[in-house]
């Protein structure tokens, strides 16, 4: 294909995502690294980090009940930066889509680096800076050819992945029952010695890195057959089954690995596997775990492309991620160039080791994202008047603003340079045609 050719994305219903295929791209966003590779972040945090399971699941509720009550509102709205463009100007709906796309790209490295983890169960020399950045590219590069191919192969790839992705929590859940051990568990509580008014607030930004993925329905708005009812729909259900899945796979392991053992691995569950089971169902789960990552990051690249597909047809990045004259069509020069853009953070986040590096990604991305939640709450409480809605929009930015104020300087300074940059850019960005100019410009 030629740089010119694009990729077209089928308006036609048949061709459109169903809510239920929504659904579990949002549980398969969602479903990743986070809860993969989080009892290694959270290792200092202990078992007590069960409380902030609790907390960040309640908030993430909230927040995609706000983004399905914005979906309702505003069925043709094109992504996040739709909502708060209408809702709080183009300024705004601009920086959200900036934000999101910088979102998409850094946390699917931090997927990859989970991937790579569970890889380095079979090859150990994964475990070396180098050689993980090896694995984390040949890993983008064949998510970026997925989505290159066309969405729905991409949207195909995260859902099939779901359930294989399932089965290392199915067992990590089964060998916490099995060798469930109280002792294990209250001594893990609170490792760091910490009060927990101090610890639990701290690890909040951590565990939400594990709910990203909420607004992936209201992402796909333009992708579904009937956003008022599917975004919805797709954003609940999507939040409910991790939740559970989340608060399950957080007993099990820290009630049979102590907190110490746990801050040196790379693979949790597989570990724990094969503390009950054994070698041969721990390399079983650290398969299904690589598969899942791979699933999660096709989900997070067709979010970010289209998010860049969004962003260009709203005059908000180039002509290359997008095509303003025939919206919905993606010039393969966008994922191209996304796909170039992850390889040089991969290159460019390397760490001594795969969890200090996949906590300096988290941090950067989870902070950035909640951001952008408080700016969606916002927009809601802007765009409707009923009781009902505005209670909605205050607690979720009420959520949103505790979390980024509870959150370690490192992960808000990537925020403050993402919106700074953006902002330099705008005098440039505003002069741009605003979305529907070029439409109108062409059928004159």
């Amino acid at each position: 294909m030629s740089q010119t050719e694009v990729i077209p994305v089928s308006t036609a219903p048949g061709r459109k995502l169903g809510w239920g295929l929504a659904a579990l791209v949002v549980a398969g966003n969602m479903i990743g690294s986070g809860v993969y590779l989080a009892p290694v972040s959270l290792a200092t945090v202990g078992s007590s980090s069960l409380i902030g399971w609790l907390v960040c699941g309640i908030g993430a509720m909230v927040l995609a009940a706000v983004f399905a009550a914005l979906g309702r509102l505003q069925p043709d709205a094109d992504g996040l930066s739709d909502f708060t463009g209408r809702g709080l100007g183009r300024f705004l709906g601009y920086q959200t889509a900036i934000a999101y796309w910088a979102v998409c790209l850094t946390g699917n490295v931090a997927v990859a680096l989970a991937g790579t983890g569970y890889l380095a169960f079979f090859i150990p020399a994964l475990k070396t800076p180098v050689w993980a950045a090896v694995s984390n590219l040949v890993l983008i590069a064949v998510t970026t050819t997925a989505y290159a191919w066309g969405a729905r192969w991409a949207a195909r790839l995260g859902a099939a992945t779901l359930v294989i992705g399932l089965l290392p929590i199915v067992l990590a859940v089964a060998a916490g029952v099995v060798a469930f051990n109280a002792d294990t568990f209250a001594a893990s509580w609170s490792p760091s010695g910490e009060p927990l008014v101090r610890s639990v607030p701290a690890s909040l930004v951590v565990i939400f890195w594990s709910f990203l993925g909420l607004e992936s329905a209201a992402a796909l708005s333009r992708l579904t057959r009937d956003p008022a009812r599917d975004v919805g729909r797709a954003g609940v259900g999507g939040v409910a089954l991790a939740l559970v899945v989340y608060v399950a796979a957080c007993v099990a392991v820290f009630a049979v690995i102590p907190a110490d053992q746990l801050a040196r691995s790379t693979s949790p569950f597989a570990d724990l596997a094969a503390r009950v089971f054994g070698a041969s169902i721990a390399g079983l789960v650290a398969a299904c775990a690589v598969l899942k990552a791979t699933g999660t990051i096709a989900g997070w690249t067709m979010l970010g492309g289209e998010t860049a597909r969004s962003a260009a047809e709203q005059g908000y990045l180039p002509r290359l991620f997008g095509s303003p004259a025939t919206p919905g069509r993606l010039p393969l020069t966008n994922p191209l160039i996304n796909g170039a853009v992850m390889a040089v953070l991969i290159v460019a986040s390397i760490q001594p080791t795969l969890a200090q590096q996949f906590n300096l990604l988290i941090g950067a991305c989870t902070v950035l994202t909640i951001c952008l939640y408080g700016l969606c709450s916002i927009a809601l409480w802007r765009a409707s008047s009923a009781p009902a809605a505005r209670i909605l929009a205050a607690v979720g930015l009420v959520f949103a603003v505790g979390a980024v104020v509870a959150a370690a300087p490192g992960s808000v300074i990537p925020a403050i340079v993402v919106f700074t940059l953006a902002s330099l850019a705008w005098p440039l960005v505003r002069r741009a045609p605003a979305k529907g100019t070029a439409e109108a410009s062409s059928a004159r």
